[in-house]
């Protein structure tokens, strides 16, 4: 790989990176909480908690595998 295809992924990312962040700014507190999801796991007790955000961490990777299957076909288009 040369330099100025990794520059314009580098690029790309950070573009992406800054409108993620302008998106999250924006639209925030709008959110549901991380962690807060049917299927998630949360243990409380007298000055403990613990949360294992098992169907987020699922509902994640499914959003990541498709917006990464995205980029690396429109990077591999001749």
């Amino acid at each position: 790989m040369d330099y100025q295809a990794l520059g314009r992924i580098l690029l790309f990312i950070g573009v992406l990176l800054a409108i993620t962040g302008g998106l999250l700014v924006l639209f925030g507190g709008r959110l549901p909480q991380w962690g807060s999801l049917p299927g998630d796991i949360r243990i409380e007790g007298q000055g403990f908690s613990c949360i294992i955000p098992v169907v987020s961490m699922i509902l994640l990777s499914v959003v990541l595998t498709i917006i990464l299957n995205i980029i690396i076909r429109i990077l591999n288009r001749p």
